[in-house]
């Protein structure tokens, strides 16, 4: 069977609200090519940085490449990818280049192209991302695997905000918490919060096919009995509350939910965000202070940015 592979040039910004455009196409995955992961640190004993080319990278801004069936339906598929990633200039986010460029690729070139970039990286103090597809295994009594098949799912779970997220995760989760995690995509912190010590993870996400990729992610990683997804929309019909939310997201999407993650968070409980581009880290950070939250920590890593705050004990 014969495919097209269709290129879009952009920025980091728009990485995954363009790959959710990708997917809501019917896009069999997304391979993301972004020259920083040259010059990323990262721990070399995996041997992922030696396996990447310079000559695999845009000069600057970032490729995204997904793969559609060459039938008689791909011309108005790809003019609704058009028209869709040319609307996200209404939510201000910044497109770059905006290049769409198609190329055919055989069946076999579809299925295995994405996965020579995805190898097994230590994104934590503890927690090492791994594909299923590896069989990794821990080097160390304290290192915690998290095995991952993105599938048509949102990442895989080294772009620089989930990172961040999962960073956060090891420095503030206490055993025993109640966390739901908000857009779940691939399911990865939802996973990575079981495995930290949380008793029971919510994981939703909008997506029909993230939430099936993060249903199955969750069930490889034996995190079945803790962790439940489902589909919802942001905290809608949330009932209770938690001790922590955590939501790799996009900005102007945090927005919308901090008054209701006020209210779905205890008292003295945290939220922790990202999907963050720094451009928009005071509109976010206003926003989580006008709803009443304590700013605890923002950290960075390259563009992007992560807030950890807390709703205070006594109000």
């Amino acid at each position: 069977m014969k495919w097209s592979e269709i290129c879009i040039h952009t920025t980091q910004e728009a990485v995954e609200p363009v790959s959710h455009i990708l997917h809501e196409a019917g896009a069999g995955g997304v391979v993301i090519e972004d020259r920083a992961d040259l010059y990323r640190e990262r721990e070399t004993k995996f041997g992922e940085i030696f396996q990447l080319s310079a000559d695999d990278y845009p000069e600057e801004g970032v490729l995204l490449k997904a793969y559609l069936p060459l039938n008689s339906f791909l011309g108005d598929t790809v003019e609704e990818i058009k028209q869709a990633i040319s609307q996200l200039q209404q939510y201000n986010i910044d497109l770059g280049a905006h290049e769409v460029t198609l190329n055919e690729v055989d069946e076999e070139e579809w299925a295995t192209a994405w996965k020579k970039y995805y190898k097994p990286v230590k994104v934590g103090e503890r927690i090492t991302i791994a594909p299923s597809w590896e069989n990794y295994k821990a080097v160390a009594d304290e290192e915690i695997v998290v095995e991952l098949d993105p599938g048509m799912a949102f990442g895989t779970g080294t772009h620089p905000t989930t990172v961040l997220c999962i960073q956060a995760l090891e420095k503030y989760i206490k055993a025993g918490e109640r966390v739901i995690d908000v857009g779940t995509g691939s399911g990865v912190l939802a996973i990575a919060a079981e495995k930290l010590g949380a008793g029971s993870v919510n994981a939703i996400d909008l997506d029909e096919v993230a939430v099936e990729a993060a249903g199955r992610n969750v069930e490889w990683n034996n995190s079945s009995q803790t962790v439940s997804v489902s589909k919802a929309n942001l905290l809608d019909h949330v009932s209770g509350t938690y001790d922590m939310i955590v939501a790799n997201i996009l900005a102007e999407v945090i927005v919308e939910m901090t008054d209701s993650a006020y209210k779905a968070v205890r008292p003295g409980g945290l939220i922790i965000v990202s999907g963050i581009i720094k451009a928009k880290r005071e509109m976010v950070k206003s926003s989580l202070i006008q709803a009443g939250f304590l700013i605890t920590e923002i950290t960075e890593m390259e563009d992007w940015t992560a807030i950890a705050a807390a709703r205070p004990e006594e109000e």
